[in-house]
């Protein structure tokens, strides 16, 4: 048994449409004036002409500290390396150090970790290699309350950990890649190196990536790459002799802002080289 439902004039008269629907044109936001508010140059106008010249809002003041960071360079305290690069890590800005094995790759990471880490900043270290060790880093003066290490599995992870930690505001991350073949055995793809210097920018995080071999492309600011490294050793005839260090020279291969070709020699010594040894 079927019910037939009654027909109603109202059923369709609410799905009744215009034959022509006129749009309607949203008013236009009111204008905002840039620079300084109305109270601030209000309050300016009524001070005296020195007192006045140093009245900053809160928004001023925040652009200025944001700007002089950005500006600022996060030094390696390795003379060559700061040289060649214009005075260091610049941030917001990716640098790609590219060497072979026993050059001094990674000194060149635990000098940069000392010392953002000394002056009080927050440094994250992203170990594919598993080449970092804390005591050894402890005694080259890293300062571990301040560094988040991280070990990662594969290349993809290691992207995706630097690009997060860029995000939570650490002021220099590090990507070492560690010794070919990496592992994982998979490059990440370009758009990830893409995205990460991004959120550099965005953050203005200093980030170093170490690796055997080129691998973010056009994305980084500058590329250093290590031509040669001799062995130093203390000691000398037929006594056993101890490895001091290593002398390294590197080359400024690309860089968007200097001249590449620049050249430099650095000596990468060990913790018990550089102390003053008794009758020396």
């Amino acid at each position: 048994m079927a019910a037939i439902a009654p027909r109603l004039q109202t059923q369709f008269q609410l799905l009744e449409l215009p034959s022509r629907i006129q749009p309607v044109l949203v008013p236009p936001p009111p204008p905002v004036e840039p620079g300084q508010s109305e109270a601030v140059r209000h309050l300016r106008s009524t001070l005296d002409a020195a007192i006045a010249a140093k009245v900053t809002s809160a928004t001023e003041l925040i652009r200025a500290l944001d700007q002089s960071r950005r500006d600022e360079s996060l030094p390696t305290t390795l003379p060559a390396i700061d040289t060649l690069l214009g005075g260091g890590l610049r941030r917001g800005k990716v640098v790609e150090l590219v060497a072979r094995r026993a050059s001094g790759r990674f000194s060149v990471v635990l000098s940069a970790l000392t010392a953002a880490t000394s002056i009080g900043e927050a440094a994250a270290l992203i170990d594919l290699g598993d080449h970092f060790d804390p005591q050894v880093a402890e005694e080259d003066g890293v300062d571990l309350e301040r560094l988040l290490w991280v070990r990662p599995h594969s290349m993809k992870q290691a992207v995706m950990a630097a690009e997060m930690l860029t995000a939570t505001g650490f002021q220099l991350v590090v990507l070492d890649a560690g010794l070919h073949p990496l592992r994982g055995k998979r490059r990440a793809p370009d758009a990830a190196w893409v995205r990460l210097a991004r959120a550099a920018e965005a953050h203005g995080t200093a980030m170093l990536v170490s690796s055997p071999y080129a691998l973010t492309g056009t994305t980084s600011e500058g590329v250093l790459r290590a031509e040669f490294a001799h062995a130093q050793w203390l000691g000398k005839g037929k006594a056993p002799r101890l490895l001091a260090g290593v002398t390294a020279q590197f080359v400024l291969e690309r860089h968007r802002h200097m001249r590449p070709g620049s050249k430099a020699t650095c000596a990468l010594l060990t913790a018990d080289s550089r102390q003053p040894r008794a009758g020396s």
